[in-house]
Parts: C-alpha cells; structure tokens; sequence
C-alpha cells in the first residue's frame, strides 16, 4: 500500500484516508493555509491571496450576517476550508471533475478538524448554508478586488451582493506570517468565547 499520510511541522503523522482529531493542530492548519494560495495564485498583488486570509474574512461575513450566532459556529466558519491545509485549494471546475473521491476525502478530513476543536462531525444544515452563503460573498469580493473579474461578471458567476460588504471588506494581500499570525489569534480568540 501507498503512504497515505503527510508529516507535519508540528512532527504529527495525518492519514489522509483515515484522519484522527489527535493528529490535528491549529498551527499546522494556519501555516498550510497560509501558504496556499487562492484563485490559483491569480491575484494582483505582491503576495498571494490565502487560504487562510479567506477564511478570515468568512468568519467576518458570517458573523456580520450572523450577530448572535453561538462562538462555536463562528469556529466552523474559520474552519471551513481547513482540509485545504494538507489538499490545497482546487478551483471549483478541478473539483468537479475529479469527482467523488474529492469530496469525500474532504469530509473525512472536516470532521476530524471538528471533533479536534469541540465541534459536531456534521454541522447543522442551517449553519453549513449561512457558512457556505459567507463563503460565496468572500468569493464575489476577491474575484472583484483581487482576481481581475469585472462586476458584471463577478455578479454572473457569484451572484449580485449588496454594496455595504464591499464598502466593509476591502481585501489586502499581506505576508503569510502574518496571515497565519492572525489566523492563529483568531482561532485562540474563538475558542475563549466558546
């Protein structure tokens, strides 16, 4: 049989087939997605636009959207790409095309990112739609700002937004370290409201 697994900075072993929450850690999560890049690496800019500042501004759209919501969902917005960690960012027409196989791979590796930090294996339907409708304006504001689409197209592909999230999230390219930083913060931050 193949190697399967992938050694972490942190000195953990992760299977990708058979993923426990015991070989998972935050600072293994935000390094990996603070180095993945992305629409692919095309962005403007001098550094490339991450996984995890995406995920950054998820969690803020959905907690704006979602002023009440409980801390622990707020984490599963933060947390929401994390697989990406050790998969990389695939666009969508990639993931489309490889099919099943993605897809559960990427549910394996979610739930044992969940049950790592206190959360449920699987979300609760409404949570995984407000997350996903975060995700998608975060989506529209990068291909936008960042990725060279006009707001006609932009609008087309992800959908017409109301003007105050562009008004609210400007997005900046920063320097990993200090993406994963904040990342980091955050996470530790979330975890204390829980």
């Amino acid at each position: 049989m193949k190697r399967a697994w992938q050694r972490m900075l942190s000195g953990r072993r992760l299977d990708l087939l058979d993923p426990t929450p015991v070989d998972i850690e935050i600072e293994d999560i935000a390094h990996g997605l603070a180095f993945v890049a992305r629409w692919n690496g095309q962005t403007f800019g001098d550094w490339p636009y991450s996984v995890a500042e995406h995920s950054l501004l998820v969690e803020q759209i959905f907690s704006q959207q979602n002023p009440k919501t409980d801390p622990r969902w707020k984490l599963a917005a933060l947390l929401h790409d994390a697989p990406e960690y050790v998969l990389g960012d695939m666009i969508s027409p990639v993931k489309a095309t490889i099919g099943e196989g993605y897809g559960a791979l990427d549910a394996k590796l979610i739930a044992a990112v969940h049950i790592r930090f206190g959360l449920p294996a699987a979300l609760p339907v409404r949570i995984k739609r407000a997350i996903k409708k975060a995700d998608i304006v975060s989506a529209r504001l990068e291909a936008e700002q960042i990725a060279g689409f006009s707001a006609k197209e932009a609008d087309k592909i992800f959908g017409r937004i109301d003007s105050e999230y562009g008004e609210s999230f400007k997005i900046r390219l920063r320097p990993p370290s200090e993406v994963r930083a904040d990342y980091t913060a955050r996470h530790a931050a979330l975890l204390t409201e829980i």
